[in-house]
């Protein structure tokens, strides 16, 4: 599991990331197309499968993207976070299967006596 943690900056219309600690970067027009090449990015440099992203503005011109590969299981693509949010994609593999889950029907609770009266 790769954890890669990036500052982004904005400069004249043009989105900037440089990796906190490592050489990778990249830059682009928009926070989406941002975080689309980070990922990108950071997928090709591990590989594990399954990619989770976060993106938090800091500032109108700043923001911090981390990008952590082999965190979800069953290869999901997940892009959340700030203005762009990113929807999710499946990647190559076999996803694994949620557990089936039984339905219990829960008992409606009546209100009509409880013993005591708001109005008394």
């Amino acid at each position: 599991m790769g954890v890669y943690t990036f500052v982004c900056r904005n400069s004249g219309g043009e989105w900037t990331a440089k990796q906190h600690s490592g050489e990778i970067e990249a830059s682009a027009a928009t926070t989406y197309e941002l975080q689309r090449q980070l990922v990108a990015a950071a997928s090709a440099a591990d590989s594990a499968s399954g990619v989770q992203s976060s993106f938090a503005m800091v500032s109108p011109n700043s923001a911090v993207f981390q990008v952590v590969v082999g965190a979800v299981g069953g290869g999901a693509m997940m892009v959340s976070g700030g203005a762009a949010a990113g929807g999710g994609a499946s990647s190559g593999g076999a996803a694994a299967e949620a557990p089936k889950e039984e339905k219990v029907e829960e008992k409606e609770e009546s209100d009509d006596d409880m013993g005591f009266s708001l109005f008394d």
